[in-house]
């Protein structure tokens, strides 16, 4: 065996090696992050905050399950969803026919009230009858939604529309189904939408006690979302993922189709979406064509964006600060909030690209590099 010695006067030195976390070290940090938000949202949160206050968090946290979609599909995969108000109102429209349904039968009514005013006739819409069966209206609210994005994604990644053009395309989307809504006022409510929800599957929705029900759903959804997210991560299906989003081309000469890799992670996101839609009817009690049109689905993209769309934790955070931080510019400037709102999507993207869940590590990093010392210790 031959071996090297180094030349005189010189010594071997090796290069430094950064040991990876212990698995087991790992899965401990994650559960206790899990443990931690789960003690803040269903334990400190009811306690501390005001009635009014826990409605404006439940509305905000359907934003966040709705980042933790376009973490997957942005973050993980390279794919600009920026019509994700179609989906989101795909599952709020269902299950608010299915509630108006409901409280018209409260009334022994066979037509909500708006069908009422507007005069339709006495005949309940034959796309309408479905949605009267709670099972079938809980199911719409999620496979809806992804059967559109299968649709169209099945259709958009085989023609290998990626980048600027998808964006572009699935916000026409957004445009058309926002349209098409304000058009059937007879049907759909028009521009008001379908208001005044009163009850959620028996209960009233008037009394504080179920609305703080609600919140509770909402927020364990969100949690549950996120831990089965986080697995999509880790998994190999993440990692798949994340080469077609880096190297399309390489994924495809080692024999997968990142068609399909692509089809997965935009059909996952759409159902989030739209499950996030559903919950937002009973929280805000309302569903219009204002709340999923381009704005709406441009404002998805900007919190996850601003939070860190690589990160689920930033994306989540990101989603619920901008919507906390819409609700209060709206209300101090409302005439200007929407360019304030750009505002901070351009700083985000422009100085912070990895969004505030990397603000540690940049910081570190011009720390280093200001302090080359303390590299070389290390």
């Amino acid at each position: 065996m031959t071996t090297t010695t180094p030349p005189a006067g010189k010594t071997a030195t090796k290069p430094p090696v950064t040991e990876p976390p212990a698995p087991f070290l790992e899965r401990f940090r994650v559960a206790g992050a899990f443990l931690l938000g789960a003690l803040l949202l269903l334990g400190i949160a009811p306690l501390v905050l005001s009635d009014f206050r826990l409605g404006l968090l439940a509305k905000y946290l359907c934003y966040a399950i709705v980042a933790v979609g376009v973490s997957l599909a942005w973050g993980r995969g390279g794919l600009l969803v920026l019509g994700q108000g179609v989906f989101f109102g795909l599952g709020g429209y269902a299950m608010a026919m299915h509630l108006k349904l409901a409280d018209a039968a409260v009334t022994g009514q066979t037509l909500p009230d708006f069908m009422q005013l507007y005069g339709t006739g006495d005949a309940l819409p034959w796309w309408w009858k479905p949605f009267a069966d709670p099972v079938f209206a809980l199911a719409a609210t999620v496979l809806l939604p992804m059967a559109v994005a299968a649709l169209l994604g099945f259709f958009v990644f085989r023609r290998r529309v990626k980048g600027a053009y998808f964006a572009i395309l699935s916000q026409a989307l957004a445009a058309a189904f926002a349209i098409w809504l304000v058009g059937q006022q007879a049907t759909t409510g028009g521009t008001n939408g379908l208001t005044d929800i009163q009850g959620f599957f028996g209960y009233d929705l008037d009394d504080p006690v179920n609305q703080r029900m609600v919140y509770f759903v909402v927020a364990a959804v969100l949690l549950v979302l996120m831990a089965a997210a986080r697995q999509l991560f880790v998994s190999r299906y993440g990692e798949l993922l994340v080469a077609v989003r880096d190297s399309e081309e390489r994924v495809r000469f080692l024999g997968y189709d990142p068609a399909n890799v692509k089809l997965v992670a935009y059909v996952v996101a759409a159902g989030m979406a739209g499950l996030a839609g559903a919950l937002f009817v009973p929280a805000v009690g309302i569903i219009s064509p204002a709340l999923i049109g381009v704005v709406p689905s441009i404002g998805f993209v900007i919190g996850a964006a601003v939070g860190g769309r690589a990160s689920l934790l930033g994306a989540v955070l990101g989603a619920i600060a901008v919507a906390w931080t819409q609700s209060t510019l709206s209300d101090a400037y409302p005439a200007a909030w929407t360019y304030l709102q750009g505002l901070l999507f351009v700083v985000a993207v422009g100085f912070l690209p990895g969004g505030l869940a990397s603000l540690v590590t940049v910081l570190r990093r011009k720390r280093r590099t200001h302090n080359p010392a303390t590299e070389g210790a290390a």
